[in-house]
C-alpha cells in the first residue's frame, strides 16, 4: 500500500550508497533519456522553456505544429508575439514563454550568430534560461555533463537523504559532489522517472521500490 512520507530524513551523503541507487535505478528504467522531442539543440532549448509547469507529453503535442510552423532559430526570433502566444497557450503561462522563446532566440541569432552556445555561462545569459534549463542543453544536445534539478529530483534527493536543501541550485552543487560526473545527465532522468512512477509526491510505493532497501524513507509511514 502506497505509504505517505512525513518525518524528516537524515542526510547520509555517501558516493557509494548514491552511486548504488543509480545503479539500480539504471536497471529499472535501462532506456532513461530525455522525453522532450527535437531535432536541434535549439528546438531542445524551446521544448524545455515550454516543459515549465507542463508535461512532457503536452509539450510534444504542441512542438509538433510550432516546429513545422517555426523551423528555425530565425523563425523564432522573428515571430510575432500574439501568434507565438496562440500557439503555446496550451502549454500554461504562455504569455511569459512566448516572450521566453522570442528573446531567447533573438539573443542566439544577435549574440551568436544563429548557433545555440555550449557553455553554462553563456546559455544562462539567454534570456528566459535558467540553470535547469542549461543543464538539460548541455547533457542532452552537447554530451556535456548537466545535472537537471526539477521537482521530482528535488522531492527524491530529500527523501533519499542525499540532501536536506529546498532549493534547487543548492541541490544541484551537492548532487554534483555525490555523484560521478558521467552520471549527472542521466541521474536526472533516473531520478525523474522513479518520481513519476514510484515515489510521488504525496505517497510513495515502497512496496515495489527498486531503491527500497537504500532509502531512509522506506520505513516510514
Amino acid at each position: 500500500m502506497p505509504k505517505k512520507i512525513t518525518a524528516k530524513v537524515k542526510v547520509d551523503a555517501d558516493p557509494k550508497r548514491a552511486l548504488a541507487v543509480l545503479r539500480r535505478l539504471q536497471k529499472e528504467f535501462p532506456d532513461a533519456k530525455c522525453a522532450l522531442d527535437h531535432e536541434t539543440p535549439h528546438q531542445l532549448l524551446a521544448a524545455t522553456i515550454l516543459s515549465a509547469q507542463c508535461t512532457d507529453k503536452r509539450v510534444n503535442l504542441v512542438t509538433r505544429d510550432l516546429f513545422a510552423k517555426y523551423p528555425s532559430v530565425e523563425a523564432f526570433a522573428h515571430a510575432d508575439q500574439a501568434e507565438m502566444e496562440s500557439a503555446v497557450k496550451s502549454t500554461g503561462f504562455f504569455r511569459n514563454k512566448a516572450t521566453s522563446l522570442i528573446r531567447m532566440s533573438q539573443d542566439i541569432l544577435e549574440k551568436h550568430g544563429g548557433e545555440v552556445p555550449r557553455t553554462m555561462e553563456e546559455l544562462t545569459a539567454l534570456r528566459g534560461v535558467g540553470r535547469k534549463t542549461a543543464n538539460v542543453l548541455l547533457g542532452n544536445a552537447f554530451g556535456i555533463p548537466g545535472l537537471v534539478v526539477d521537482t521530482h529530483v528535488t522531492r527524491l534527493s530529500n527523501r533519499l537523504g542525499f540532501t536536506s536543501q529546498k532549493d534547487a541550485v543548492k541541490i544541484e552543487f551537492e548532487l554534483m559532489n555525490l555523484f560521478p560526473r558521467k552520471w549527472w545527465t542521466v541521474s536526472s532522468h533516473l531520478l525523474i522517472l522513479h518520481g513519476r512512477e514510484t515515489c510521488g509526491a504525496r505517497r510513495a510505493e515502497c512496496g515495489s521500490c527498486a531503491v527500497r532497501k537504500l532509502c531512509p524513507s522506506a520505513d516510514q509511514v
